[in-house]
């Protein structure tokens, strides 16, 4: 179900492993993978098969049918997924970490995947192996433990324990044991720490506030390893990579001239050759503008107000990757003549313009074409896209599925352009392949109308992989799982069926998910997690221990989760703790990833403690972690904060209001809070 991203071959080692248990594994994985879904086959896969080049079978792998592998070949799988570096997902991991530990087999963890450690159950490893695990764990990529944020705390309670003293000053011996979990560090520790630790933060996927003030702070100082702003020079900037896009509009000030703009001309051409995200580029373009915003020529472009005092744009000067020093927004409207733009669109658009700039090129553009754009330019204009009209996408002509997927492919278009986008091209007569969905992400069936998935043919919505749909609104999600239901509901067998629909049960009723209970299909956590919490929280707890089968200790370690947290409380402590759950207030939890759902985290936060040695005051933004005190912030969706405060909707699942007695939750809802348009018209007031 997931799409191939590498091809080489599974080499000796792998060949080595036939037998019943591999080939079935493999042969499941083979015919279930997407984009190539067609079915079950009716044989297996032997060894010499595997030794011809399919890294791409062990991607695929689920835990179904390596849970019937014996403990040798179990071994040897984790060997080879670590030595092929095979990228596998949380609902991978997760479940795999869980059959490691059921056949005895933690203990090599030196021999496997840095991610398969992030899913341990922590409270196994000695304290003899403590830092070699947390050394090897810490390569991993902490941001799969998304839906479990209470293991996220734990692996850094545990990697800092294993420091086996007080831990407010790293040293540059900790910080290399400590890895990517430094990304997780409140800011005083980040300042107070060796400066070795610029080295950890270059692994960090993003910067909160309070680290980014602090990873400043640091630079300031001049005792990092580049030395003070004033000394550097562009290998030093290059090598920070991402990070330098955080380098304040202070610093940037005190950057020698000639450095700072041979700076800039790197990362507009790595933005050109998309090596830096477009968020991260503008993040660094708007504090380098901001630095020269005082100097002379600034005040005089000021003083001018709309003439072009720059001089008029020519082709030579839109291919100057200096071209936004240069030229702002004002400069843009006031020098660029419409014959220009027409023959240097491209060139043009390829600079990370500002929004205010890109508004100015589509006031243009609607000069030049009145009637709207033709399709040959709509391929140019896909960092554009997003604003434009439902009226304005009205008067496109939309031929292509290439053109389709240019401008859907890119983060650009919102959720009703998606709609309106693919419209115009069923309009001429196209339409939705498999090949289309994959090439424009899952995220975008969130956008589509109902009726435009309903015609998706069964063969087309099969060769969709497994599209991550988590952003749908719920209202979308059960639209899917319908679907999806009746893509795949004639499958030969319950395994086969739920490995297809795995990736839509985010919209699976109540029925569906206590007919999965009782078909032993140990569902992972991450997929638990994405569940409807209006049906998770109906769920008895035999319901949800079966459901979960030999994957059921992770609630543990996701009880921080919103949805775990709601269907918890709607259930007696007692009957929790015979489950094994820890039934003490759940841990808070604040989330550090960028807001790509659409449901946007509202700021809902209560705390609780943990007795321990030491204590670190916390910064906002980034998980609170040390000896002393565990504090995290629960970052809830304000769908479930509605659901959670607000009279629950009449009916069999409407009383969300009243579960929650076992427990109260402390919580405050920000003025900041927002709910999402569509959301709000799905829900009843409160």
């Amino acid at each position: 179900m997931i799409r191939t991203l590498r091809q080489s071959t599974l080499g000796s080692r792998l060949g080595a492993l036939a037998s019943p248990g591999l080939a079935l594994l493999l042969s499941l994985t083979a015919h279930c993978s997407g984009p190539q879904t067609k079915g079950f086959p009716k044989g297996g896969l032997n060894a010499s098969e595997a030794n011809r080049g399919n890294t791409s079978l062990l991607q695929n792998f689920w835990c179904l049918p390596a849970s019937q592998m014996p403990r040798e070949e179990l071994s040897a799988l984790l060997r080879s997924l670590a030595s092929q570096r095979v990228p596998l997902k949380a609902w991978q991991l997760s479940c795999l970490a869980n059959l490691a530990a059921q056949q005895g087999l933690q203990d090599d963890f030196e021999f496997y995947p840095p991610n398969l450690l992030l899913f341990y159950n922590l409270s196994q490893v000695s304290e003899a192996n403590c830092r070699a695990f947390i050394h090897h764990a810490a390569q991993g990529d902490t941001e799969l433990l998304a839906n479990l944020p209470n293991q996220r705390v734990a692996l850094q309670h545990t990697a800092l324990a294993c420091l086996g003293r007080p831990h407010l000053q790293l040293s540059a011996s900790d910080l290399r044991l400590l890895g990517v979990l430094v990304c997780d560090l409140e800011a005083p520790q980040i300042v107070t720490s060796d400066p070795h630790v610029l080295k950890n933060l270059l692994q960090c996927p993003r910067l909160t506030v309070t680290q980014t003030t602090a990873f400043n702070t640091l630079l300031a100082s001049g005792k990092t390893q580049i030395g003070p702003p004033g000394s550097w020079n562009l290998e030093e900037l290059k090598a920070l990579g991402p990070l330098a896009t955080y380098i304040s509009p202070h610093l940037w000030e005190k950057v020698q001239e000639a450095v700072g703009l041979d700076f800039f001309r790197s990362v507009v051409a790595a933005y050109r050759a998309s090596q830096l995200s477009r968020h991260d580029t503008m993040r660094f373009i708007t504090n380098f503008l901001e630095s020269k915003a005082n100097s002379v020529s600034s005040r005089l472009k000021r003083r001018t107000g709309s003439a072009c005092v720059r001089g008029n744009i020519t082709a030579a000067t839109l291919h100057d990757d200096l071209f936004l020093v240069h030229y702002d927004c004002t400069q843009l409207e006031s020098c660029l003549g419409t014959r220009v733009l027409r023959a240097n669109l491209d060139p043009l658009l390829q600079h990370p313009l500002p929004a205010e700039c890109q508004r100015v090129v589509k006031a243009k553009l609607a000069q030049i074409y009145p009637h709207g754009i033709p399709e040959d330019q709509l391929r140019l204009i896909t960092s554009l896209v997003y604003l434009y009209s439902l009226a304005e996408i009205g008067q496109w002509n939309i031929t292509s599925g290439d053109t389709v997927m240019v401008l859907l492919a890119s983060d650009a278009a919102l959720e009703n352009q998606t709609e309106a986008v693919l419209q115009k091209y069923l309009d001429h007569n196209g339409k939705v392949t498999g090949a289309l969905l994959v090439a424009i992400g899952g995220s975008r069936l969130c956008w589509m109308s109902l009726k435009q998935i309903q015609i998706i043919q069964p063969s087309e919505f099969r060769l969709a992989g497994a599209p991550d749909i988590s952003p749908c609104p719920q209202s979308r999600k059960d639209v899917l799982f319908a679907k999806a239901r009746e893509v795949f509901r004639n499958t030969s067998t319950v395994g086969e069926y739920y490995y297809l629909i795995r990736p839509y049960l985010g919209g699976a009723p109540l029925e569906e998910l206590q007919y999965l209970a009782q078909a032993n299909i140990s569902m992972d956590i991450d997929t638990f997690t994405s569940l409807n919490p209006f049906m998770l929280k109906n769920m008895s707890v035999d319901n949800v221990r079966n459901l979960l089968g030999q994957n059921v200790g992770d609630l543990q370690k996701a009880r921080s989760h919103p949805n775990v947290i709601l269907w918890m409380h709607s259930h007696n402590m007692s009957d929790l703790s015979e489950m094994g759950l820890d039934t003490s207030p759940t841990l808070p939890y604040v989330t550090n990833r960028p807001p790509n759902t659409a449901y946007p985290p509202s700021a809902l936060i209560h705390t609780s403690n943990l007795p321990g040695n030491d204590g670190v005051a916390p910064a906002s933004g980034s998980p609170s972690f040390h000896l002393g005190y565990l504090s995290l912030a629960v970052a809830v969706p304000s769908s479930l904060l509605w659901l959670l405060l607000c009279e629950a909707p009449s009916g069999p699942i409407g009383t969300a209001h009243k579960a929650l007695r076992p427990w109260t939750l402390p919580m405050v809802l920000t003025q900041d809070s927002q709910t999402p348009e569509h959301q709000i018209q799905e829900q009843r007031s409160c």
